[in-house]
């Protein structure tokens, strides 16, 4: 396979986790009677760029359907969450009536709900037909399509470009990484501002976090890929935090870089995060050696626990349904 991003061949493997049904597809009773079908599961790392990735082998739009189980509003803690950020983004970018605010992979409208009620306006993007249905009922305006350079364009002509762009959990799930970061590049307004969270491959790499991969997530980002992607398309990371959501996230600020300002505090945020993953080793080959032994190590620890607790006469539950558990 080529590389997503910079195209150049990928051979070094980082995980095999060989064959895995699709996260989120639940089986009906018959189902239960037939042969479910499972995925490979392999994730590579570009040796030029650095990017983790897996292959595209089940199409997104087979994954991202009408009938997507997730809605963004049962969990309470990712609500406060993104009640949080709502009120930090409102007056950090000086957000009005005058504003427009975009969220791409919107889902049920748990994020642009808070910006609603501060009477700001907000536009949702979400493929998921019954999501966005859960939004519209909110009255947040929603188009139902996945996003990239068409749709980007389409809304520009309308004069529908945003101060502020907002994607959450997002970037991980998008096969065609160079259309998407294009298309938030065109609805851009020339002093605004986009917002992106994803789970920091640092923190999966360090705390053996082998569930964070699964069919949904195409890529595994560090800031330092991160930064040459957003750079191949004139935009530039002005700031980054780190967050504990999802196991370790980062949120990163993008501007166009001509807008580009003298250096401020944020640009220590940004050099922090890119010595961490420098010492860890995220910036040469080696750094991502040595995990499939650590999650094999891992894996035959917890089937010896497993085995042992049987031995002893004692039960094992497991509660939840969370895409993650499937790996």
């Amino acid at each position: 396979m080529n590389c997503r991003f910079c195209n150049h061949t990928v051979s070094y493997v980082f995980a095999d986790l060989h064959h895995a049904p699709a996260s989120n597809s639940f089986l009906t009773a018959e189902a239960l009677q037939l042969p479910e079908v499972y995925f490979p599961l392999k994730v590579w790392v570009c040796h030029h760029c650095f990017l983790v990735q897996i292959d595209e082998v089940k199409q997104h739009e087979h994954i991202f359907d009408n009938n997507y189980i997730y809605f963004s509003s049962f969990s309470s803690s990712w609500l406060v969450h993104s009640h949080k950020f709502a009120q930090m983004a409102t007056k950090q970018f000086n957000l009005s009536e005058n504003s427009l605010v975009v969220e791409i992979a919107s889902n049920d409208g748990y994020l642009l709900q808070y910006f609603k009620q501060q009477n700001i306006p907000c536009l949702g993007i979400e493929p998921t037909a019954n999501t966005a249905q859960a939004a519209i009922s909110k009255g947040i305006e929603t188009i139902t399509e996945f996003f990239g350079t068409p749709l980007a364009n389409q809304l520009s002509a309308q004069g529908k470009i945003a101060n502020l762009i907002v994607c959450n959990n997002v970037l991980a799930h998008v096969p065609d990484l160079k259309d998407f970061v294009q298309g938030l590049k065109i609805m851009l307004k020339p002093e605004g501002v986009i917002s992106l969270e994803f789970p920091h491959i640092l923190q999966l790499i360090k705390n053996l976090q082998f569930d964070t991969i699964y069919h949904e997530h195409f890529s595994y980002f560090s800031l330092f890929t991160l930064l040459k992607v957003f750079k191949k398309f004139e935009l530039e990371i002005f700031d980054v935090e780190e967050l504990t959501t999802h196991g370790g996230s980062l949120r990163i600020f993008v501007r166009h870089s001509q807008h580009r300002k003298e250096k401020t505090k944020t640009y220590d945020n940004i050099q922090k995060v890119l010595n961490d993953e420098m010492v860890s080793g995220l910036t040469k080959i080696s750094g991502y050696a040595n995990f499939q032994y650590k999650i094999d190590n891992l894996r035959i620890e917890v089937l010896h626990l497993f085995s042992t607790l049987k031995k002893e006469g004692k039960k094992i539950a497991a509660y939840g349904a969370a895409a993650k558990g499937n790996t």
